[in-house]
């Protein structure tokens, strides 16, 4: 027998765009927030890592709504999630709904993340038009951060919760991995803000080291949220007794966080790679706990019949 009822559930058929789509979208969410963080309560020092971080989330949620309306069965009636089609052209929103939720929140994300980026550009003087300097005044500034802010940590957690409500193993056996995405959305947005910064000159030492140590806790809150994640399967976790198991332990929690910490712990291992070479790890380690926790679900769906057998 197998070990909980969602083992009968049918499939929803999400693969690698719904992925791509968890990743950059966690991405944007994560950039955003902790570009946010600094802008309201860093230093006049720290703004150019706040503006990186606007540039980064916007950039960042560029591809998250085409791979979310590519993967629509039908994709040109992407509108009907968000206006009504039987009725008068009015919004419709569905409070109850995770899906209905979740897609105003990618377009009132979307708002922030351009207004927030364009004010970033025009008050470093690379949009030289000086009314939109307007967007980078105090009051102004601290609504998109705020209300962005919010969104942003919406989104970099909402889509774990989409996965709880959807009755499939490992998905609705736990009701952590919204908290697990959120943690790795911080992880991963740290560690590109890191590989970004890196290849300028205007973040100064102290926001990279700022950044560094939100990396490193953003790692330790996702290993053991992982790990409590999966002693809550219970019997569930013997889905992961296979090849996505081992992906699991050897590239999430080997590869895209305990060598991270090692490389961050002792930075003089590879002298000036250590950072760039752990930042791109955890990266690896982000993208490949989405595809793993997808995809091993997804693949249930192959084994059900020898399962009820």
């Amino acid at each position: 027998m197998p070990p909980s009822d969602t083992f009968f559930t049918t499939s929803p058929g999400w693969e690698w765009l719904v992925i791509l789509y968890f990743f950059f979208g966690g991405l944007a969410g994560g950039s955003f927030f902790l570009a946010a963080m600094v802008d309201l309560f860093g230093e006049e020092r720290d703004r150019p890592l706040a503006r990186l971080g606007y540039y980064t989330a916007f950039v960042s949620f560029l591809p998250a709504a085409p791979l979310l309306i590519l993967d629509l069965t039908r994709p040109e009636r992407f509108w009907h999630m968000l206006i009504q089609s039987e009725r008068a052209p009015l919004p419709m929103f569905k409070w109850w709904s995770p899906m209905s939720v979740g897609s105003w929140a990618l377009l009132i994300f979307g708002l922030f993340s351009f207004l927030a980026a364009v004010g970033a550009l025009a008050q470093s003087g690379r949009l030289p038009w000086e009314p939109l300097r307007v967007l980078r005044h105090d009051g102004l500034k601290m609504i998109i951060a705020v209300l962005g802010g919010l969104v942003g940590f919406f989104l970099a957690s909402y889509t774990g919760v989409l996965l709880t409500v959807t009755n499939r193993p490992i998905w609705a056996d736990t009701n952590l991995l919204g908290l697990l995405f959120l943690f790795s959305a911080a992880s991963t947005a740290a560690a590109l803000l890191l590989l970004v910064a890196r290849g300028g000159r205007e973040v100064v030492p102290t926001s990279l080291g700022w950044l560094e140590r939100m990396d490193r806790w953003a790692l330790v809150l996702e290993l053991l949220v992982l790990i409590v994640a999966v002693i809550s399967l219970g019997a569930v976790a013997q889905a992961w007794f296979n090849v996505w198991g081992l992906t699991l332990v050897l590239g999430v929690v080997v590869v895209g966080i305990l060598v991270p910490l090692v490389l961050e712990w002792r930075s003089d291992l590879l002298g000036n790679l250590t950072v760039p070479a752990a930042a791109v790890l955890v990266l690896i380690g982000g993208f490949l706990l989405r595809m793993v926790i997808v995809m091993s679900s997804e693949g249930i769906r192959e084994v059900t019949t020898w399962l009820i057998r």
